[in-house]
C-alpha cells in the first residue's frame, strides 16, 4: 500500500460521520500511561482528537475525545476496560448538542486572589445564573511566600447565550470580585 493510499484511507475514516467517544481516564501517575492509552486507541482504528490531561495529587487524570469507526467502537471500549490496573477508563458517546453554543460569543475570565473555600462555587453560580455555558476551566493554588498564604488562580472560557447581556454578566462578576476580594478580568470575543 502506498503512502498516498494510506493517507486517503485515513482521511476517509475520520470525516464528520465518524462517531466520537469521550474518555475519562485516571490512574496512579507513572511513565507510559498516555502511550498505553494512545496505543489502544490507535490499534482499534481510533483517532485521538482533543485532550486535557494532568498530574494532580499523585494521580494522572484526563479527558480525551477520540473518533472511531462505528463498527470498531465496541472493540475499542472493551480494550479500554483491559487497561484497568494501569488506568481506569470510562467511555461515553459524544453528542453534537454543544455545536449550537459554538456560535455564541465567548467570555474569558482570569481570576487571581487569596485562596479560600467557595471561589469556584461563587464564580460558577454567577455564570450559571446568566445562562453561560463553561467550555473550559483551569484552576491552581500556589504558595504566596511574601503574603504568607496561598494564591488561587482560575482561567475560565464560557459561551454567552443570545438571551444574556454581557454587560450584566460583567457587572455581576465585578461585584463578586469585590465580595471575594479577588481580581477578575473579563474579555468578551
Amino acid at each position: 500500500m502506498t503512502t498516498t493510499h494510506r493517507r486517503a484511507r485515513r482521511a476517509a475514516r475520520y470525516d464528520a460521520l465518524v462517531p466520537a467517544l469521550v474518555l475519562t481516564v485516571i490512574g496512579d501517575d507513572r511513565v507510559g500511561l498516555v502511550e498505553a492509552l494512545a496505543d489502544t486507541v490507535s490499534t482499534h482504528g481510533g483517532n485521538w482528537e482533543h485532550s486535557q490531561m494532568a498530574e494532580l495529587a499523585g494521580k494522572f487524570a484526563g479527558i480525551v475525545v477520540v473518533t472511531v469507526p462505528a463498527d470498531r467502537a465496541t472493540a475499542l471500549t472493551g480494550a479500554l476496560r483491559d487497561l484497568d490496573g494501569l488506568l481506569e477508563v470510562s467511555a461515553h458517546p459524544g453528542t453534537d448538542t454543544a455545536a449550537d453554543q459554538r456560535s455564541w460569543p465567548q467570555l474569558t475570565l482570569d481570576l487571581v486572589g487569596n485562596d479560600h473555600p467557595g471561589i469556584v462555587h461563587e464564580v460558577s453560580a454567577v455564570l450559571s445564573r446568566h445562562g453561560l455555558s463553561i467550555e473550559m476551566i483551569t484552576t491552581d493554588a500556589r504558595d504566596a511566600p511574601m503574603a504568607g498564604g496561598m494564591i488561587f488562580e482560575a482561567h475560565v472560557v464560557a459561551r454567552i447565550p443570545p438571551s444574556s447581556a454581557p454587560a450584566a454578566v460583567c457587572a455581576d462578576l465585578e461585584k463578586l470580585a469585590t465580595e471575594l476580594m479577588v481580581d477578575i478580568s473579563a474579555d468578551e470575543k
